[in-house]
């Protein structure tokens, strides 16, 4: 087994540093490898890792003592010396955070806050959909929608006992409320109690003992210009309510944009196809355009070719972070009529003879 580094060296303290200097050199080393505030970082998991284990060891007098004495490998599973797993050797690691006594609220402090672990339970976050019309979606607005989402029994205020009734220990948490501790999620909620550490003898009629009722409701959302398909928009606490107190979860509304009959959307620009007739590609012409904004005049010049585009700056979608806008593009389509009447084709015919020219001279050479 390879050797561990010194729990004092890791922490970055003297052998004898005080409880209060080894508890602030915890929160130093905590805030800055923290796996949240390094995500996909796995050396900053692995220091976290060490972190912890050290600080578990020597923030407890009796684990302390131990470490001074016999080193860390008192501490490895299978050690015969004289320090003893509160319940047998942990799996995988040389330390448990199951029984770090108050580890929860040291994170909590070393984030800035010394809320207790059910004080933090959150409830569990919800993922609707939402359609925004297109323009709604370039201009920002507002939506009603409908949610369902889980909330405490009024009855028994999410207890799940029938009021008056008394409640008895969760047999599996033992009362704390919380399941199986990892890394990574130290507060996780028992999934027999729910996080409350206790569990009815008489269930609530109204709820059958869950502790839980659906609510739905329908809640105002504001739409940021600029949002796009697949753009997620957060609702604070509009999620599900935590079992029994503690913070609610939030909602994540997907967005899906309508169809539009003329606008096409391309990230932050708008394209429209302009049909245009044959005179007018030719002589040139003033043509009104639609826009998110209102009509504008576009000029079409003289000689102007199907498929070109003529650009409008600052017509199209604004950026949803530094809210400049993008452009409109205007994609000329030339348009003959379905029908040309007799006295027509021979005026194309007049013109064909006094101004031939030939579109395909560059495919001549390719032609056997």
């Amino acid at each position: 087994m390879a050797s561990k580094r010194d729990y004092y060296e890791v922490l970055g303290v003297t052998r004898n540093a005080s409880k209060e200097g080894i508890k602030k050199a915890y929160h130093k080393l905590a805030r800055r490898y923290h796996p949240d505030l390094n995500p996909g970082n796995k050396e900053a998991e692995e220091k976290f890792k060490e972190i912890q284990e050290a600080y578990s060891v020597l923030s407890k007098d009796e684990k302390r003592k131990a470490y001074d004495t016999y080193g860390s490998a008192e501490f490895q599973p299978g050690a015969r010396t004289t320090w003893q797993w509160p319940e047998g050797a942990p799996e995988g690691f040389a330390f448990s955070f199951g029984d770090f006594s108050g580890i929860e609220d040291i994170v909590g402090e070393v984030f800035g806050t010394r809320e207790s672990a059910r004080a933090r339970r959150k409830g569990r976050d919800l993922e609707y959909q939402i359609e925004v019309d297109f323009e709604t979606a370039i201009k920002g607005g507002s939506k009603d929608i409908t949610i369902t989402r889980g909330s405490n029994c009024s009855v028994c205020n999410g207890s799940g006992v029938r009021p008056g009734a008394s409640t008895k220990t969760c047999s599996k948490c033992k009362g704390s409320g919380t399941g199986p501790s990892s890394i990574f999620n130290m507060s996780k909620s028992c999934n027999v109690c729910g996080g409350t550490g206790k569990v009815p003898t008489d269930p609530c009629q109204s709820c059958s003992g869950s502790g839980r009722l659906p609510l739905t409701e329908t809640i105002t959302v504001r739409i940021p210009p600029g949002v796009d398909n697949g753009s997620r928009i957060r609702v604070q606490g509009k999620g599900e309510v935590a079992r029994g107190g503690g913070t609610s979860g939030d909602l994540y509304l997907v967005v899906k944009i309508s169809h539009h009959p003329i606008f096409q959307r391309e990230q932050d620009d708008i394209y429209i196809e302009l049909p245009i007739t044959i005179y007018e590609a030719a002589l040139g012409a003033r043509i009104t355009v639609p826009t998110v904004d209102g009509a504008v005049l576009v000029t079409v010049p003289s000689g102007t070719q199907s498929g070109t585009k003529l650009r409008l700056r600052g017509k199209g979608v604004p950026h949803l972070k530094n809210k400049e806008r993008g452009d409109q593009y205007v994609v000329v389509k030339i348009v003959l009529p379905e029908q040309i009447n007799e006295n027509s084709k021979k005026r194309f015919e007049e013109l064909a003879k006094t101004s031939p020219y030939n579109p395909r001279t560059h495919l001549e050479k390719y032609i056997r």
